[in-house]
């Protein structure tokens, strides 16, 4: 009989519920529900908004008894780093502060302290950011004792929209290693770190890996919604999913593309050398205990504020459109500068680094998206010539995935600025690794390199060549 599984997929903007199954070989996949999402301000916090999200799973689930749709499974992934504290009683101590909330400025300078850089990255293998979930603890720890001294449980984002649908608690693997506090070798919690920190070890739970079956709903739940399922663990942490899903594995950079971007490579363990620390690279967990050897860039972020600056007068086929327009223009920023994370106004402050740095400074939309693509580039470019270097090989394709591998202009400016071909699909990376991963628990898959093999076949990927020669 066949099985059919829902992945929830919610991104910084927006968030949906995809239903997928297995029809004469190929994947099928259609969207059940869709629900915005975005950061509010709650006191002096940016937050999400964690109950209102968590309502919009139920509403999806709904939807499917509406629809007349009996799912066996659903699995939750979101953006990483981000978590809830709960109490004695499980309630809310926290909001679900957002990673783009300052609490966490000077806080690195403050952990570094207490742990040398060099011996966190040699123990977690995790780049340096500023809002890495360790940076937000050790915020809370001094801004807010009190509430750090009642934490009894710590649940990142979809380990908490888990706990609430079926009141059992785990901290998913994938996610937990971008907290930058599991070690990279055991896979497990660093407890030296969080001794070190005066973090109590005590409320973090199990580690549980991709594939888990975590439980079946809670009664109330089955009441409310009208049916009763299976919760499977995925890769929750959204870039976990999105890699699972691509079709060009062998031998292939990828770029993981949509707000963030994140390059990277596939690999069966930590490289936690001196180079990689130097240029930044993470070795986030993956599937199957593999690691995402990965650079984070700022990504389609920039566009999508950029859109917003102008409220909302062009789309983004439109700034695509008017950067075509604008070719001759030449101006490059620095994407991962912390300017770029949360200002004011992004058309702005690209305009402000281009007067400071003494480049052409944009004017016009399509200006100012001409250099956002730009950027972007180079920073792929330069990626590249690191991840390379590390591994001392040269890579002959790059596969992006996610939603930003529908963007045919900047697919090819990247073939042109690294001279690879580039294999833009599928778009729904996240969504199909998600509900792959949990065919695999159901026995639908038989394992990962099969899923990847069934993906290949069920979805369009386009292949763009460098407009110059490829030589060797």
């Amino acid at each position: 009989m066949t099985k059919y599984s829902i992945a929830v997929d919610i991104g910084a903007s927006n968030g949906r519920l995809i239903f997928g199954y297995l029809d004469g070989g190929l994947l099928k996949l259609n969207e059940i529900h869709r629900f915005e999402n975005q950061i509010v301000k709650k006191g002096d916090s940016y937050c999400w908004e964690a109950d209102k999200l968590f309502q919009e799973i139920k509403n999806g689930l709904k939807k499917c008894n509406e629809l007349g749709i009996t799912p066996d499974s659903i699995g939750i992934d979101t953006w990483a780093v981000d978590f809830v504290l709960l109490d004695e009683n499980n309630k809310l101590l926290t909001e679900a502060v957002s990673y783009r909330d300052p609490r966490t400025d000077g806080m690195m300078e403050k952990v570094f302290e207490k742990i040398k850089k060099e011996c966190l990255y040699l123990e977690t293998g995790i780049q340096f950011q500023k809002f890495n979930t360790i940076y937000q603890l050790y915020s809370i720890k001094q801004q807010s004792p009190k509430i750090f001294d009642r934490a009894k449980s710590f649940l990142m984002i979809p380990d908490y929209f888990n706990y609430q649908l079926t009141g059992k608690k785990a901290n998913e693997y994938t996610n937990a290693t971008s907290t930058q506090l599991v070690n990279a070798f055991t896979k497990k919690w660093d407890h030296d770190l969080l001794n070190m920190l005066g973090i109590n070890k005590e409320m973090f739970h199990e580690i549980k890996t991709p594939k888990t079956i975590l439980g079946t709903l809670k009664e109330e739940l089955v009441s409310e919604i009208g049916f009763d399922l299976q919760v499977i663990l995925p890769a929750t942490h959204d870039t976990g999913s999105a890699v699972i899903a691509i079709p060009e594995e062998n031998e292939t950079i990828y770029i993981s593309s949509g707000t963030w971007s994140l390059i990277g490579v596939e690999n069966y363990f930590p490289i936690c050398v001196t180079k990689a620390l130097d240029y930044n690279f993470t070795n986030e967990g993956g599937i199957d205990y593999q690691y995402r050897f990965l650079k984070n860039i700022m990504g389609l972020w920039m566009i999508q504020e950029v859109k917003r600056s102008y409220n909302d007068e062009y789309s983004f086929v439109e700034l695509v459109e008017l950067a075509r327009e604008a070719k001759d223009f030449k101006a490059v920023v620095n994407v991962n500068d912390d300017r770029f994370l949360k200002p004011e106004n992004m058309v702005e402050e690209i305009m402000n680094y281009c007067v400071e740095t003494g480049q052409p400074i944009p004017t016009t939309p399509g200006e100012i998206a001409k250099c956002v693509y730009d950027s972007l580039t180079v920073s792929y470019q330069n990626a590249v010539k690191e991840i390379e270097e590390i591994f001392e090989k040269r890579f002959q394709k790059i596969n992006v995935i996610g939603g930003g591998c529908q963007n045919e202009m900047l697919n090819q400016l990247i073939a042109d600025v690294t001279n690879k071909e580039v294999f833009a699909g599928p778009v729904e990376a996240t969504a199909i690794g998600n509900i792959v991963a949990q065919l695999v628990a159901l026995n639908e898959i038989q394992d990962i390199k099969e899923a990847r093999s069934i993906v290949k076949k069920s979805f369009e990927v386009k292949k763009y060549v460098p407009t110059a020669p490829i030589t060797s």
